[in-house]
C-alpha cells in the first residue's frame, strides 16, 4: 500500500489534492475504491465514466469524464507509461521470508530437491517430483502431478487432477513494456497470477505468463501440448486443445472447445468463438465471432477457401 500523493511524486506527476491509500493497479472495470486505474483511448470512455477506481491517470482531454469522488492524476500524454512506472510499487518480492510452513495434504509425495516456499498449500494425494520449485502462497489442489523441474511462481493456483509435465514454467512475467519518446522500454510489473482449473494437462517446456493484473486463466479440462506460449491475461476455454508450438499473444480469449493445430497463433486482445478449429500454422489477426468454423492460413481464412487457393496456386506452378 502507498499513499496516492507519494506515488504521484515517485512517478513525476504533480498532485496536491487529498491523498488516499492505494493498494493496487487495476482495469477501469475491475478497480475498487483503493485501486489506481488509467485510460489511454477514447474507446474506453464508457468504462471510465462507470469506474469504481479510487484514482485514475488521465490526460486533460478526459478529466471532465472522471466520476465524482475519483481522484485524478493528470499527465500531458501517455498515461500508459505512467501506469508502467507506478506498477513497480505494487510488485511483491519473489521469495517471502514469512507466511508459515508449507501445508502438505494427506498422501502427497514430495520428491528430492523440491523447494516449497512459505505459504504453499498442497492438497491430498499429490505428487511433486524432483527439482520442482513452488513459490510463495501457491495453492495446488488434490490428485495433481508436477513432473520434474516444474516451476510455479508465487501466488499461482493449480486445481484438482491436473498434470504438469517437466520443465514447464507457470507464472513467469508477461512481456509487457511501455515506451518513452526516446525509445526506452519501461517494464510493466506483472502483479497478477495464473489460475489453472481442474483436470488441465500441460505438456513439457511450456510458458504460462502471469497477468498484469487479475489472472491468466486455463479453464477446466483444457489440454496443452509441449512448447506452448500463453501470454499475460489470456483465457483458455474449457476443454480446448492446443497442439505443439501454439502461441497466444496477450489478452487472447479462447472459447470452449477451441482446437489449435501446431504452430498456429493469435494476435493480442481478440476473442475466438467456442468450437472453432484452427489448422496448423493458422495466424489469427482479428476476433472470430461465429462458433463451429474451421480456418487456415495467414492471414487466416475459411478452411475450404484456403484449400481452393492452394489448389489454384499449385495449378499455376504447373503451367
Amino acid at each position: 500500500m502507498i499513499a496516492l500523493d507519494v506515488l504521484a511524486r515517485h512517478i513525476d506527476i504533480a498532485y496536491d489534492a487529498e491523498s488516499i491509500p492505494i493498494t493496487a493497479i487495476n482495469t477501469l472495470n475491475d478497480a475498487t475504491a483503493s485501486e489506481l486505474s488509467f485510460i489511454v483511448d477514447a474507446k474506453h470512455l464508457p468504462d471510465l465514466q462507470q469506474t469504481q477506481a479510487g484514482a485514475v491517470i488521465v490526460t486533460e482531454a478526459f478529466v471532465d469524464k472522471v466520476p465524482r469522488g475519483c481522484k485524478t492524476l493528470v499527465v500531458e500524454s501517455n498515461p500508459y507509461l505512467y501506469m508502467a512506472k507506478a506498477s513497480r510499487y505494487f510488485t511483491k518480492t519473489p521469495l517471502e521470508s514469512s507466511g508459515g510452513v508449507a501445508e502438505i495434504g494427506e498422501g502427497s509425495v514430495i520428491g528430492e530437491h523440491v523447494f516449497l516456499a512459505p505459504g504453499v498449500r498442497i492438497g491430498r494425494e499429490c505428487t511433486i517430483l524432483s527439482g520442482s520449485y513452488i513459490g510463495a502462497d501457491v495453492t495446488i489442489g488434490d490428485h495433481t502431478i508436477l513432473h520434474p523441474n516444474v516451476v510455479v511462481y508465487r501466488d499461482c493456483q493449480i486445481g484438482n487432477h491436473c498434470i504438469i509435465h517437466a520443465n514447464t514454467t507457470i507464472g513467469c512475467d508477461g512481456f509487457g513494456f511501455a515506451h518513452t519518446a526516446s525509445g526506452e522500454h519501461v517494464k510493466i510489473y506483472q502483479n497478477g497470477n495464473v489460475a489453472i482449473e481442474d483436470e488441465v494437462e500441460i505438456g513439457s517446456n511450456c510458458a504460462i505468463d502471469r497477468a498484469v493484473f487479475g489472472s491468466t486463466r486455463i479453464q477446466k479440462g483444457a489440454k496443452l501440448d509441449n512448447l506452448i506460449q500463453v501470454a499475460h491475461n489470456c483465457s483458455i476455454g474449457e476443454y480446448s486443445l492446443l497442439a505443439a508450438q501454439v502461441g497466444l499473444a496477450g489478452s487472447t480469449e479462447l472459447g470452449r472447445n477451441v482446437v489449435m493445430g501446431g504452430q498456429s497463433a493469435t494476435a493480442g486482445h481478440l476473442k475466438i468463438a467456442p468450437f472453432t478449429t484452427l489448422a496448423a500454422r493458422t495466424g489469427v489477426t482479428k476476433t472470430i465471432e461465429e462458433s463451429g468454423k474451421t480456418f487456415a492460413g495467414f492471414p487466416f481464412m475459411d478452411h475450404k477457401q484456403w484449400l481452393k487457393l492452394q489448389g489454384k496456386l499449385g495449378r499455376l506452378l504447373k503451367k
